[in-house]
């Protein structure tokens, strides 16, 4: 499944962003259906010389990125023994220590050809992490997914909107390509607030910036929706559409707005409805990671995936480090 992080948008501008970094080297280039691969090169415990194969859009101990998910080395016409001897080929044209790949989707011929590729040749196999994805198809009608719902559910994506709306004038407004800045800021300022540790840098604000750009180019549509109650910004979603999927790639909004109210879950509502009339729209993607305070994303999903990264190893000495470290 070509996802919106395979794009040449979304891996171009990683690449450009963050792919100078010393000891890092292009390996094979994304081509807006597979993720690229790269060679990062370092010393385990200041000593021990490493190099490692990841994704483009991946960093697996050195950067801290925006999340890059759906994970592929192969175009989705290839299945069985050809997409092994590929992968196989791609795997055996590079000499490297560790090869950890993120977010590859759970019962993907991929992840099994990987255990297939990894016994054969007597390495290593990893999980190095799991963790859930949710979306909402919204193929349907906005009134029966409502109706799915539990009632506090309901409650707090939809029927609490009379009390938000008693407060002001609600408004959305999309600012791309207007007003990136100010939306970046508030996004920012949210997370801090409800976090306490930023979400963008001008080094990331670059990253997303180019990428937003660079989307339109292959027909995707930035979604940068703030939320205002008469004239301020309340609350701020980040999509962006993408081949009939709107991806919800980050959220933050006014936790002391009011305390009746869960501003991001009506404002998620607002762009669920939003997806159901679209003509053009069959999903929207919560992608992975958590809420603050609960697994808020289930409450809301109609469908659950699962992403599985994984580490590769070859030498025994290597093998016997990364068991000790646990």
């Amino acid at each position: 499944m070509m996802s919106l992080f395979q794009t040449k948008a979304w891996q171009s501008a990683w690449w450009e962003t963050w792919g100078n970094q010393k000891g890092f080297r292009l390996v094979s280039k994304w081509d807006g259906q597979v993720s690229g691969l790269y060679e990062s090169r370092y010393r385990l415990k200041g000593m021990l010389p490493v190099r490692s194969l990841q994704f483009v859009g991946t960093s697996y101990r050195e950067l801290r990125t925006p999340r890059t998910e759906y994970n592929q080395f192969c175009r989705d016409n290839l299945s069985g023994q050809p997409l092994l001897r590929e992968m196989e080929q791609i795997l055996e044209a590079e000499p490297w220590t560790e090869a950890v790949f993120n977010d590859l989707r759970t019962g993907s011929e991929e992840l099994s050809a990987l255990v297939t590729i990894a016994a054969t040749h007597n390495w290593a196999f990893r999980i190095t992490a799991s963790d859930n994805g949710y979306a909402v198809s919204t193929s349907g009608s906005f009134d029966n997914y409502l109706a799915s719902l539990g009632a506090n559910s309901r409650l707090r994506l939809y029927n609490r909107r009379k009390v938000l709306e008693s407060l002001g004038h609600i408004r959305e407004e999309n600012l791309w390509p207007t007003d990136v800045e100010t939306f970046f800021q508030y996004l920012n300022r949210f997370h801090l607030e409800r976090w306490k540790k930023n979400c963008v840098t001008p080094t990331s604000l670059e990253f997303h910036r180019k990428f937003l750009s660079r989307i339109e180019e292959e027909g995707g549509r930035p979604l940068l929706s703030a939320l205002y109650c008469d004239n301020e910004v309340v609350s701020v979603l980040y999509d962006v559409w993408y081949q009939g999927v709107v991806y919800n790639i980050q959220a933050g909004f006014d936790e002391n707005f009011h305390r009746k109210l869960s501003l991001g879950s009506l404002h998620l509502g607002y762009a669920i409805e939003s997806a159901f009339k679209a003509q053009d729209t069959h999903r929207l993607d919560l992608l992975a990671g958590w809420g603050k305070k609960e697994d808020y994303k289930s409450r809301f999903a109609t469908d659950q995936y699962q992403f599985i990264s994984i580490m590769l190893v070859k030498s025994v000495l290597f093998r016997a480090l990364y068991w000790m470290r646990g």
